[in-house]
């Protein structure tokens, strides 16, 4: 499945609203590190710059090099977008869906245009806000403007594990980016977590601490 711009034309025929944020977040299976999500407005009226746009898909059917060179793009070429990320030691205080609600929040309010219209992708509804929205199961494989988000989402988070695994490269972060993997599982075994682990995810609060 390719994600296109149905939902979004849909939603404008029925709502004459245009202005359509799509948003995603990375992160929020990971045993360690922060979740990241990310909110785009895709430029709707332009179809030069929406064409440049045409690789854009859901960010785990592409290479991590392939979603680097679309993050340029669609920085270049989206109305708007917003970038936001919530701390291990936050998702451990407040639980993970709050820190993927808040993350999106703050996504969101970055948003200059602000959005009409919110496309979000999995079963999250953001109450706080005002702003109609959608949640869209396997988004980020039918709406493009998710697809867009998942991408600046995944890359950004990306980003910030290989920043983390230089500061703790006994875990191998760069590689895994968090998850629980078997190289990941050993090292926490050996080594025990670290300050970016998330202590109240099972894997850690259970065998491991």
């Amino acid at each position: 499945m390719t994600p296109t711009l149905l939902l979004e034309n849909t939603i404008i025929a029925e709502t004459k609203l245009g202005l359509i944020a799509g948003l995603d977040e990375a992160g929020r299976g990971a045993l360690a590190g922060p979740v990241t999500a990310a909110a785009v407005i895709l430029p709707l009226d332009r179809p030069q710059a929406l064409d440049a746009l045409r690789e854009v898909n859901d960010s785990k059917q592409l290479t991590a090099k392939v979603r680097e060179r679309l993050y340029a793009l669609i920085i270049e070429n989206v109305l708007a977008y917003g970038i936001s990320a919530v701390s291990a030691s936050v998702v451990d205080e407040i639980g993970i869906i709050p820190a993927t609600k808040r993350a999106m929040r703050t996504a969101v309010s970055q948003l200059t245009p602000a959005p009409q219209f919110l496309l979000i992708d999995g079963r999250i509804r953001l109450q706080t806000l005002p702003t109609p929205q959608q949640s869209v199961i396997r988004g980020d494989a039918k709406s493009l403007s998710i697809a867009a988000a998942s991408i600046l989402a995944k890359v950004t988070r990306d980003r910030q594990m290989i920043e983390l695994d230089a500061q703790h490269p006994q875990y191998g972060f760069a590689q895994h980016k968090g998850y629980g993997t078997a190289r990941h599982m050993a090292a926490i075994a050996e080594h025990g977590p670290c300050p970016i682990h998330r202590f109240t995810f099972s894997p850690i609060r259970r065998p491991l601490l």
